[in-house]
């Protein structure tokens, strides 16, 4: 069986490393030059700057654990980081999550640390949040989200959270029950997330994963995809390759301009779907201890540092700071300034993508063309083309699924 797979960055170069070895025959095409997608890294003075984010990889299904470490990149490969995530609240640093620093924040202001503990134990189980303002309103109690959720989460999605959907929330935030809640005031209960350790190559470079993910694949590089037409129960591709399946993982926005015959309302429901970019910047630093800081103050554009020199070991000194949107180069300079323990940068950089946003239209949109791909028998995967909030570890998970799928057909 022949499968075309469309676009080399985590999830193709899973589901082809799955799929070779199950015996399909398969071709990657990847409009870069590179695989790797957002993950990719670039060198910078030798060392590893994450253009989008702080890619890492851990997992809370053992099967994605198995494909990783069994059939990739042995476990003795990676060096395993405790995550040491912190929040800058208020003026002063305390631990994330939150919602188990009431001893910290009470040390600065007691009554507003009050103010968070008596409404969250006051939270009732709702089954079902409107939106993502009710969500974190829910859940967490009205002090809380008014001072740090909604904050926060405008800041990075750049819209008003009552105008978002809550769909992404439940797997990617700790949410804590009261239970836990009250350990957290009383013994220091920390933050039990997949993430809370993760792992990071022992060469310093996430690079490292990807390329062993992408041996011994068919990667065609610096090809785009422009036509897909199915007749007689075959893929034409770019009208001169024929495939009996085909797999995208370019972004779903963009598969209505490929796909021969695409509905016009799905179509109008591809250009409704919402993405944002990111601006970054590389810096030299002085020592920290933490791997992640989180800002929820609007006062700066900044919604976190990644401080990636602490997934090395030996550790570096050097972060990425990270802001939605675009900012100049000199923007990014003049809010990093103002950062004590920030000294020079060293690299910039603005995504064409980074994540997709939850919006009010986002479930019905998504479902409809997820629905009429699945009708025409054309699969899709990842962050962007199954518009999803995933990390490393979920493409992969998604892609073990299709894998199971497509070999009961085989």
């Amino acid at each position: 069986m022949k499968v075309c797979i469309i676009g080399a960055g985590i999830s193709g170069l899973s589901i082809a490393k799955m799929l070779t070895k199950e015996g399909f025959e398969v071709n990657v095409y990847e409009k870069q030059l590179q695989c790797g997608g957002i993950a990719r890294t670039k060198n910078v003075s030798g060392n590893a700057y994450h253009l989008v984010g702080g890619h890492c990889f851990n997992s809370k299904h053992q099967e994605v654990l198995d494909f990783v470490f069994d059939e990739i990149m042995p476990k003795n490969e990676w060096n395993q980081i405790v995550r040491k995530a912190d929040i800058h609240f208020k003026g002063n640093y305390i631990d994330y999550p939150i919602e188990y620093s009431m001893k910290q924040i009470s040390s600065f202001n007691e009554e507003l640390a009050y103010s968070f503990i008596t409404d969250f134990l006051d939270t009732k189980d709702v089954p079902v949040s409107s939106n993502l303002k009710d969500w974190f309103i829910n859940n967490f109690g009205k002090s809380l989200a008014n001072e740090y959720f909604i904050p926060y989460n405008e800041k990075i999605w750049g819209m008003k959270v009552d105008k978002m959907s809550p769909a992404w929330v439940t797997t990617k935030l700790p949410l804590p029950n009261k239970k836990n809640f009250i350990k957290g005031l009383l013994n220091n209960a920390s933050d039990n997330m997949p993430h809370s350790k993760f792992y990071y190559p022992k060469t310093n470079n996430q690079n490292t994963f990807i390329e062993k993910l992408a041996e011994g694949i068919d990667i065609t590089y610096d090809f785009e995809i422009y036509s897909l037409i199915k007749k007689n129960n075959i893929w034409i591709v770019n009208k001169q390759f024929e495939y009996d399946v085909v797999i995208n993982t370019a972004p779903l926005d963009t598969i209505c301009n490929i796909v021969d015959d695409f509905p016009d309302e799905i179509n109008k429901n591809c250009k409704k779907l919402k993405y944002n970019q990111v601006t970054t910047m590389l810096w030299s630093r002085r020592h920290v201890d933490s791997t992640w800081t989180y800002f929820p103050d609007k006062t700066t554009p900044f919604h976190r540092h990644i401080h990636i020199g602490n997934f090395f070991v030996p550790s570096e000194n050097i972060s990425i700071t990270e802001a939605v949107g675009f900012l100049s180069y000199d923007e990014m300079v003049s809010e990093g300034m103002k950062v004590d323990y920030l000294i020079k940068p060293l690299a910039y950089n603005v995504s064409e993508r980074a994540y997709v946003i939850f919006d009010e239209n986002y479930d019905d949109c998504r479902s409809s063309i997820l629905n009429y791909l699945d009708s025409i028998d054309l699969y899709t995967l990842g962050r962007f083309g199954e518009w999803e909030y995933y990390n490393m570890d979920v493409c992969i998970k998604s892609a073990l699924e299709l894998k199971k799928q497509l070999t009961g057909k085989k």
